[in-house]
């Protein structure tokens, strides 16, 4: 089993890590930014989510921003203009070095991850939440792929994920034409899990992450994987694919106890192993 992360939060100026049970919530705290992702919080972002993935004591994540203002609006420009001004090549790499093992350590974790949308999300902010596994919005969310705004391409992965949420032409609309969608538009739209109300969005998110972490979590991460993988096959490689992981989670433990559970006309307890 690896090391846990302590019941506790982990000390950091822009992200928070909070315990409760299974359950990880992973906190954006930029308030003054709008929760915007600068060099500092990108690294620690990227380094936290990999601890959780790797934490077997963990079985459900939570990712949300701090306030009520904004989820994440993405990369912090004040800083990108400072970088491209001096000629630093950081701008450059950061898709590379950050964006791209963040949301493939949410995208990829062997475990569900909640997005509680607090308010805006932007950007990569919004491509955070579209990785994914539920996205619960707040009533005063709003989601805005802002990148053609500025004149850029789409990142963080919304070019893999968006299309499979809303389709290919939605997610050409809401890419090129670059609009905010209000929380309840994207609930109509498949975008979202669920609305709820502002108050309510965090007692709900752990209620759904307290839900699955109870859950048979290698199983979820075996489903993850099933529907990742059969993306980007045909229907024979996919049935294989499904056929190998049927088989690793028939081994598990907690397909063990779920069986003897229903054999004795009992509620299965899952341990997640």
């Amino acid at each position: 089993m690896s090391e846990s992360v302590p019941n506790e939060s982990v000390p950091s100026e822009s992200v928070h890590v909070d315990r409760d049970g299974a359950v990880a919530t992973l906190t954006l705290d930029r308030q003054q930014a709008m929760n915007a992702l600068d060099h500092p919080t990108k690294v620690v972002l990227r380094d936290r989510l990999r601890e959780l993935a790797a934490d077997s004591s963990v079985r459900a994540v939570v990712l949300t921003g701090a306030g009520d203002r904004a989820f994440c609006t993405g990369q912090d420009l004040k800083e990108h203009v400072a970088l491209l001004q001096a000629g630093d090549p950081a701008p450059l790499s950061t898709v590379t070095e950050h964006y791209n093992p963040i949301v493939l350590a949410i995208a990829t974790m062997p475990k569900p991850v909640i997005a509680a949308v607090n308010g805006m999300a932007a950007g990569a902010g919004a491509s955070l939440a579209f990785a994914a596994d539920f996205r619960v919005a707040a009533s005063r969310a709003v989601f805005l792929l802002a990148f053609a705004r500025i004149g850029l391409s789409v990142d963080t992965g919304s070019s893999w994920t968006l299309p499979r949420l809303i389709g290919h032409a939605k997610a050409t609309e809401l890419a090129m034409l670059a609009e905010p969608i209000s929380a309840h538009d994207a609930l109509a739209i498949g975008l979202v899990t669920e609305v709820v109300a502002d108050e309510d969005l965090a007692a709900r998110a752990a209620e759904l992450a307290h839900r699955l972490a109870a859950g048979p979590t290698v199983a979820y991460g075996a489903i993850k994987s099933a529907l990742h993988f059969s993306a980007g096959v045909d229907l024979t490689t996919a049935l294989t694919r499904e056929g190998e992981l049927m088989a690793a989670t028939g081994g598990s433990q907690d397909h063990k106890d779920a069986v003897a559970a229903f054999v004795a006309k009992q509620q299965a307890t899952f341990s997640g192993r």
